[in-house]
C-alpha cells in the first residue's frame, strides 16, 4: 500500500508514553467526549418517562414511553454511518482530528435536546427537534469510540494499553454515575411539577459545558497516526481484507452491549414502571452501576496487561454474565428488597466491567494500524446499534405485548449466547 511521503511532523511522533501529567491529559481528553455521550444517554434513559409525556403524547403511558425509547434508539441508526465516515477520517487525517469533530457534534446534539420546546408549545416540531438531536449524537458516537479508543491504545506501551483502554469503559461508568446523581438530586429537591416543567433540562444544559472543555484539552494531544495518501479508503480496505474480523467482532460485543444498555441505562425505567419501586431507588441503581464500571474497569485493565491472552477472561466473564441473568431478574421480581435489587445490578455490571478492557483489546489488536480506527468504529457502531440502541425499545415492547416481567432476561440471555459463539470462533491476534 502506498505510504504518504509528506506526513505532518506531528504524525511521526507517538503520544508521550510516560509522565503522570501526560497520561492524565490523555485519559481526560479521550474520556470527556465519550463521557458526554454516556452522560446524555444516562439522563435520557432516566427521564424517558418525562420526555415521553412532554414530546410524544399518547393515549397510554406505555405508548409515550415506547416512542421516547424508540427515539433514544433512533440515534443508533446513524452510528454505523458515523463509524464509517469518521473512522475513515481518523485513519486518514488522524485520531485527534476525528475526535475534535465528534465532541463538537455531540455537544450540538445535546443542545438540541436540552433546549427543545415541548409538544404543547411547538406541536410536531418538538419531537422532530429531539430526533435531530439524537441523530447528531448517534453520528458523533459512531466515530468517537473508534478514534478515542484507538488513540488510547496507540499511546500506550504493550504493558499499559489495557489500563489506558479501560478508561474508555470507566468514563462510561463515571458518566452514568454523575447522571444518576443528577437525577436522584433533582427528583428529591424538585416537586414533580417543577421536574416535568424545567428540571429535566438541567443536566442536559450542564452537559453542554463538557463540549468546550473537551475541545480545549484535546488540543494538547499528540497524534499517533496520519496517512493522507491511500490507494483505497480505510473502510474498503477493512471490508476487503479484514471482513472476518469485522463480522466476528460485531457478534462478539452483542452480550456486553445488551448488558450495558439494559442493566445500566434501562434498569431505572424497569424498576419504576415494572417493579413499581420509587424513583429514588431507581436512581441509586444507576449510581451503583456507574460506580462499578468506574472502579472495576481500571482494575480489569491492569489485569489484562498481565495476561498473555485476552480471550479466556472475556469468555469467562461473558459466560458468568449469561448464567447470572435469569436468577438475577427472578430475584428482582420476587422480592421487594432494595438491597437485593442493587446487588443484582452490581453483579451484572461487575461482569461487564471485568471483561470489557480485555474485550476491547481483542478487537483493537485484530486490526492493523492503518485501518484500526475504522475497524473498531464499524464493529462497535454496528454491534451497539443492532443490539444495544434498540434494546430498550425491544424490551419495552416485549413487556407491553407479553406482560412477562422476565422479558429483559430472555433478551439478554439470547445476546449473551451470540457473543459466546462469536468468541469461540475468534482468532486472537496481536497487531501492534
Amino acid at each position: 500500500m502506498a505510504q504518504s511521503q509528506n506526513l505532518p511532523a506531528e504524525a511521526s511522533f507517538s503520544a508521550p508514553r510516560s509522565g503522570r501529567s501526560s497520561r492524565f491529559t490523555l485519559i481526560a481528553a479521550t474520556s470527556l467526549g465519550n463521557g458526554l455521550e454516556m452522560f446524555d444517554f444516562t439522563i435520557y434513559s432516566f427521564f424517558a418517562v418525562t420526555i415521553g409525556k412532554l414530546f410524544f403524547p399518547s393515549d397510554s403511558a406505555f405508548g409515550s414511553l415506547l416512542m421516547a425509547v424508540g427515539t433514544f434508539g433512533i440515534g443508533f441508526v446513524m452510528r454505523p454511518l458515523g463509524g464509517i465516515v469518521i473512522g475513515n477520517y481518523a485513519d486518514r487525517a488522524g485520531r485527534k482530528a476525528a475526535m475534535t469533530v465528534t465532541i463538537a457534534l455531540m455537544a450540538l446534539g445535546t443542545a438540541f435536546i436540552g433546549l427543545a420546546p415541548t409538544y404543547a408549545t411547538a406541536g410536531l416540531l418538538a419531537p422532530v427537534i429531539i430526533i435531530v438531536g439524537r441523530l447528531l449524537q448517534g453520528f458523533s458516537a459512531g466515530g468517537e469510540i473508534g478514534a478515542s479508543t484507538t488513540l488510547l491504545m496507540e499511546s500506550a506501551t504493550s504493558r499499559t494499553r489495557g489500563f489506558l483502554v479501560s478508561w474508555q469503559i470507566a468514563s462510561q461508568g463515571g458518566a452514568a454515575l454523575i447522571g444518576a446523581l443528577f437525577g436522584f438530586t433533582l427528583s428529591h429537591l424538585l416537586s414533580p411539577a417543577a421536574l416535568e416543567s424545567w428540571g429535566w433540562r438541567v443536566p442536559f444544559l450542564c452537559g453542554l459545558l463538557i463540549g468546550p472543555v473537551g475541545l480545549f484539552i484535546r488540543r494538547a494531544l499528540h497524534e499517533t497516526h496520519v496517512q493522507e495518501a491511500r490507494e483505497k479508503s480505510a473502510f474498503r480496505e477493512a471490508l476487503s481484507e479484514h471482513k472476518r474480523a469485522l463480522i466476528v467482532g460485531i457478534l462478539m460485543i452483542v452480550g456486553s452491549t445488551a448488558t450495558m444498555y439494559i442493566a445500566v441505562f434501562y434498569m431505572p425505567t424497569y424498576m419504576i414502571r415494572v417493579l413499581h419501586m420509587p424513583a429514588g431507588t431507581a436512581f441509586v441503581s444507576g449510581c451503583v452501576a456507574g460506580a462499578m464500571l468506574l472502579v472495576g474497569s481500571p482494575l480489569a485493565g491492569l489485569l489484562a496487561d498481565r495476561l498473555k491472552r485476552r480471550k479466556p477472561v472475556v469468555m469467562a466473564t461473558t459466560l458468568c454474565s449469561a448464567l447470572l441473568i435469569y436468577p438475577a431478574f427472578w430475584l428482582l421480581n420476587h422480592t421487594a428488597s432494595v438491597g437485593a435489587a442493587l446487588a443484582v445490578v452490581a453483579a451484572l455490571v461487575a461482569c461487564l466491567a471485568f471483561g470489557s478492557p480485555a474485550g476491547f483489546l481483542l478487537l483493537l489488536e485484530s486490526f492493523p494500524k492503518q485501518v484500526r480506527a475504522t475497524g473498531i468504529s464499524v464493529v462497535y457502531s454496528f454491534g451497539v446499534s443492532l443490539f444495544g440502541g434498540f434494546a430498550q425499545f425491544i424490551v419495552t415492547w416485549l413487556l407491553s405485548a407479553t406482560g412477562n416481567p422476565m422479558s429483559p432476561a430472555w433478551y439478554m440471555i439470547g445476546c449473551g449466547a451470540i457473543s459466546l459463539c462469536a468468541l469461540a470462533a475468534m482468532r486472537e491476534t496481536r497487531h501492534d
